[in-house]
C-alpha cells in the first residue's frame, strides 16, 4: 500500500517565488502610475480649457461697454461692443429646467418598467432600443423637431393657454408657430431621455437580490419592494444619470439652433417664440463674428463652462453628503 504524506491543518503554504512577487508588484505599480497619470492628465487638461477661456473672455470684457451679466444685447462686432448674457443665461436654465422635469420622471419610470417589470422578452428589446435612440446625432432630432415637433405642438399651446392662461407662464401673447422656450424643453427631454433610462436601469438592476426578496418575503407587494429596496439603492445613480442628461440639455447646439426661433428678450410667457441659449447663440454668430466677436462668444462659453462645473459639484455635494444614497449599507 502507497504511502501518503499527510496534510496538517494550518500548515504553511509553500513559498511564492521571488520572480512572480516581483512581477506582481511591477504589475501593481505600473497599473497605479497609469491610473494617477490619467487623473493628472484630466485635470490638466481642464485647467488648460479654463485658463483659454479666461484669457480670451478677459480680453473681451475689458472693452465691452455694457454690463456682461445684465445686458439684453449681443452687439459684440459694433464699435463700440455692447453684449452681455442675460438672456442666454435664461433661455438655457429655463429650457433646462422644463427638460429636467418631463425627462426625469419619465426616464425612472421607463427604467423601472425594464427592470421590474416587462417580462424578460420584452425588457431586451426595449432596452435595445432606448439604447439605440441616445446614439441618434443631434442633428436629427432637430430637423424631426423643426419638421414635426413644432407644427404638432400648435394645438397643445393653444390648449395650455386656454386652461392655464392664468398661470402667466402659459399666457400666449404672441401669434406664431411654436418654436419657443417651452418646445425646446420638450425636444431636449427626448433627447436626454434615452441616456436618463440607460443609466439609471443599470443601476436598478445592480440592486441585491437578497433585499428585493427579503421584502417580498415580508409580504410587501411589488411597488413597496421598488419604494423600500430599489429607489433607495439606486438614488444615487438616478442623480448621476439626471446630472448627464442636464449636461447634454444644457451644451446642446444644433438641435436648439434648429428649433428656436432666437431673440434677445426675456418673457416670463414660455410659449411665446423668441430667446435663446449658450450653445445655440455660438453656433449662430460664430462665423459672422469678427476676431474680437469671437472673444465674446468664448465669454459666453466661460460661463456656460463654469455653470456645468457648479451643477455637477452641487450633484456630487449631494450625494456626498446623503451616504444612504450611495446603496453601500443596503
Amino acid at each position: 500500500m502507497a504511502s501518503t504524506t499527510p496534510t496538517h491543518i494550518g500548515s504553511t503554504p509553500p513559498p511564492v517565488s521571488a520572480g512572480a512577487k516581483s512581477t506582481g508588484r511591477a504589475g501593481d505599480k505600473i497599473f497605479s502610475g497609469l491610473s494617477k497619470g490619467s487623473g493628472i492628465l484630466l485635470l490638466v487638461i481642464m485647467a488648460s480649457i479654463a485658463v483659454f477661456l479666461t484669457y480670451r473672455a478677459s480680453i473681451a470684457l475689458s472693452k465691452n461697454q455694457g454690463n456682461f451679466l445684465t445686458t439684453f444685447d449681443w452687439n459684440a462686432s459694433a464699435n463700440p461692443p455692447v453684449f452681455g448674457i442675460a438672456v442666454l443665461l435664461f433661455g438655457t436654465v429655463v429650457s433646462s429646467i422644463i427638460a429636467m422635469a418631463i425627462a426625469v420622471p419619465i426616464a425612472v419610470g421607463i427604467a423601472l418598467f425594464i427592470s421590474h417589470y416587462a417580462p424578460r422578452k420584452l425588457a431586451a428589446p426595449l432596452a435595445y432600443v432606448v439604447d439605440l435612440l441616445a446614439a441618434v446625432p443631434s442633428i436629427i432630432y432637430g430637423i424631426w423637431g423643426a419638421l414635426f415637433l413644432v407644427p404638432q405642438l400648435g394645438g397643445l399651446n393653444l390648449w395650455l393657454d386656454e386652461y392655464f392662461g392664468w398661470t402667466y407662464v402659459f399666457d400666449k401673447s404672441q401669434v406664431g408657430v411654436a418654436r419657443s422656450l417651452f418646445t425646446v424643453g420638450i425636444l431636449l427631454a427626448i433627447m436626454i431621455l434615452p441616456i436618463v433610462t440607460s443609466v439609471s436601469r443599470e443601476v436598478f438592476l445592480q440592486v441585491p437580490r437578497m433585499n428585493e426578496e427579503a421584502a417580498l418575503a415580508l409580504g410587501a407587494t411589488r411597488w413597496e419592494v421598488i419604494r423600500m429596496s430599489v429607489l433607495p439603492f439606486g438614488r444615487s445613480g438616478v442623480i448621476s444619470a439626471s446630472m448627464l442628461g442636464l449636461g447634454r440639455a444644457l451644451g446642446e447646439t444644433m438641435a436648439v439652433a434648429t428649433v428656436l426661433s432666437p431673440s434677445f428678450l426675456i418673457s416670463g410667457h414660455l410659449l411665446d417664440p423668441g430667446g435663446g441659449t449658450f450653445a445655440q447663440n455660438i453656433a449662430a454668430k460664430f462665423d459672422e463674428a469678427n476676431e474680437f466677436g469671437r472673444d465674446a462668444l468664448i465669454a459666453s462659453g466661460l460661463v456656460l463652462f463654469l455653470l456645468t462645473l457648479l451643477v455637477n459639484g452641487a450633484a456630487r455635494m449631494i450625494i456626498a453628503r446623503r451616504k444612504e444614497y450611495s446603496g453601500a449599507n443596503a
